[in-house]
């Protein structure tokens, strides 16, 4: 039997969750001073989650989807049970449109590399995509002669609705974009931008890295066409992705490999491919992660999505107030702290990045990320040679806010001057 953590459903007050609890659920914070405020990366994952992983390699490390056997059918067993979670927690109507794949990346290249291009189509992005919804359009472009629109943001990378309907264009194919930008923190109106693009039939994919961990997400609702996200940013296993599509969507997909699981039949001049999802994951699965996710999963549906989205602006608050004391402190983002969802990005004068983020290890066991965080073209273009982020998530509290900010105030005071 699976553990699934220490959060009982309902378990907040009006002061927002109860972070001490949720810290016990969580090894890596449990025996050391310090905040881990770089989820943004990759989050720290509970017990039941660890367990969930050991329990499988332990019990029942056998195949899912071949043999027959005990401990091959529980495989299945737990596969279809988290396939099933993702679905419920995107808000899709069939767990059949989630496939896994190894992370995000995977996700988007899938659909870059699996739909059928002509030469002159036209994929929509923003300027300030990570590198994982920007190399593989490049690479088109060079490779094949796809076209790129890309569509600016206004300050502090707020999404510009207007000037994406004003750029659109009758050849645009797909619109790609991050649901929440990992350097900002801005979110785009994923629901306006869907309905927008569909009007002037081209389909839409999400990179939702960023997003699905921290807010509530209706796929259905929305009526996008794919939505990429990574396990390990929301509690669970390194090396799982999703990839959500709807039934047309991925059946306009190819896919990415081909081999054992993709093949319904087979002789030797043909083959037949299997239904999706089946189709788009070729070989052994990463069983003990998408395990592992599934167990995620529970763990966050139990505190809910619009709590932590709530909790998270509630801290964004903290920094903002206390950001006068910092001299000389500029943002990379947004100054409004509910526009900048769980990233606060920012530099201080006469520092690097790299820098600021050791010495405030050093100081005060304050981990936080340094550099352009896979977003090169943002900072390229405005001249900004990276940035500090500090990223939230569930076992953050306001204690760790006043926390980094202190450092940073002894960092500016030490060494700005």
């Amino acid at each position: 039997m699976i553990a699934r953590g220490n959060i009982k459903k309902g378990g907040t007050d009006a002061q927002g969750m109860d972070v001490s609890r949720i810290k016990q659920d969580f090894p890596a914070l449990r025996d050391g001073d310090l905040v881990y405020l770089d989820s943004a990366c990759q989050t720290l994952r509970p017990q039941c989650v660890i367990d969930a992983v050991t329990e499988y390699y332990r019990d029942y490390p056998a195949c899912g989807g071949r043999s027959v056997h005990r401990m091959a059918t529980r495989v299945s067993v737990q596969m279809d049970r988290s396939r099933e979670a993702m679905a419920a927690f995107l808000g899709a109507k069939d767990a059949q449109n989630i496939i896994f794949t190894k992370n995000c990346t995977e996700s988007i290249n899938l659909v870059a590399k699996g739909l059928s291009w002509m030469k002159g189509d036209v994929v929509m992005t923003t300027d300030l995509e990570h590198n994982s919804n920007h190399a593989p359009w490049v690479d088109l472009t060079e490779n094949i002669g796809l076209k790129r629109v890309i569509v600016p943001t206004g300050p502090g990378g707020v999404f510009d609705l207007d000037a994406y309907q004003d750029s659109f264009r009758s050849q645009v194919r797909l619109v790609s974009m991050a649901h929440t930008s990992n350097v900002t923190g801005t979110t785009i109106p994923m629901k306006e931008v869907v309905e927008i693009a569909h009007d002037h039939g081209a389909m839409v994919l999400i990179d939702g890295a960023q997003a699905a961990p921290h807010m509530p997400v209706d796929v259905h609702k929305t009526g996008v066409d794919f939505y990429a996200l990574s396990g390990h940013k929301m509690l669970g296993p390194s090396a799982v992705g999703v990839l959500y599509g709807t039934d047309e969507s991925l059946e306009s997909l190819k896919p990415l490999m081909l081999g054992g699981g993709t093949v319904g039949r087979a002789d030797y001049d043909k083959v037949h491919l299997a239904p999706a999802p089946e189709r788009f994951e070729a070989g052994l699965a990463n069983y003990s992660g998408i395990i592992g996710t599934g167990a995620a999963l529970d763990y966050l549906s139990k505190i809910g999505m619009d709590n932590i989205s709530k909790h998270e602006h509630r801290l964004q608050r903290v920094l903002q107030e206390r950001l006068d004391e910092i001299e000389g402190i500029s943002l990379v983002g947004p100054d409004d702290p509910d526009a900048r969802s769980s990233v606060f990005s920012f530099n201080l004068p006469g520092l690097g990045s790299h820098d600021v983020a050791m010495m405030v290890d050093e100081m005060a066991a304050v981990l936080i990320r340094s550099g352009m965080h896979c977003a090169h073209p943002y900072f390229y273009s405005r001249g900004i040679n990276g940035c500090v982020r500090a990223s939230t998530y569930i076992y953050n509290d306001e204690d760790d806010m006043h926390r980094l900010v202190d450092a940073l105030l002894k960092v500016s005071k030490t060494f700005c001057n």
